[in-house]
């Protein structure tokens, strides 16, 4: 899940382990068979300066869980509307999804009673990782994370393949204890590359099940 010289360049600063974010496990966004980063958030805040109470990143629809984010921590989704309902509705079920990791790192959701709700399968253990290694490295993270060229493949009436880019460039970790900002400068590795499968729940969520992530891909390039 990090970019920007990866997010993960950052959290070796806190963390007494390099979180190598070489491999599924290690990060949010991989596939937890082969990939590399993950996701990650938000960007640049100024240090020393402690969070504003959390925000509300999205309404609570029926029988779905409230998502809140920090105050300081902003996702950006380009191309929420395809004009295919069925499109649409997998792109708004990935961007609660991406939330719903950022908020578990954040400490927004506790119980990661979102994370649950909108990750299945390899994707939900790749995720619990990434919020994990956070969690050790006693960080969590701020800014602003851009996903955009998001292009959606349906695959049946219950799978579906999404591709997208993200923009980590302005999203930096941050030191629970100290509100220090890890900045690092921008490079090609601050943008990435996510392959995502999502399957779709018998309450009709599309849930993500598998996430492989590629930093510095160059079709994501500005």
């Amino acid at each position: 899940m990090n970019r920007r010289p990866t997010l993960l360049a950052a959290l070796a600063l806190t963390a007494t382990a390099a979180l190598a974010l070489t491999a599924c496990g290690g990060d949010e966004g991989s596939a937890k068979d082969k990939d590399k980063d993950s996701d990650k958030i938000a960007g640049a805040d100024a240090g020393g300066e402690k969070s504003a109470p959390p925000s509300e990143s999205a309404p609570a629809t029926e029988g779905r869980p409230k998502i809140e984010l920090p105050s300081d921590v902003t996702l950006v989704f380009e191309g929420e509307k395809t004009g295919d309902q069925v499109k649409d509705a997998v792109l708004a079920d990935n961007a609660e999804r991406m939330r719903a990791v950022d908020a578990a790192i954040a400490g927004t959701d506790t119980n990661g009673e979102a994370l649950a709700f909108y990750n299945t399968g390899k994707a939900l253990e790749a995720a619990l990782s990434w919020v994990n290694q956070f969690e050790k490295a006693g960080a969590t993270m701020t800014g602003e994370v851009r996903y955009y060229d998001r292009k959606v493949t349906i695959e049946g009436e219950k799978s579906a393949v999404l591709v997208f880019c993200a923009d980590e460039s302005k999203g930096f970790s941050k030191d629970k204890k100290t509100n220090k900002v890890h900045k690092t400068p921008v490079t090609k590795n601050s943008y990435v590359l996510y392959n995502t499968k999502l399957d779709k729940s018998a309450e009709g969520v599309w849930q993500t099940s598998q996430i492989v992530s590629s930093r510095g891909a160059a079709q994501c390039q500005p």
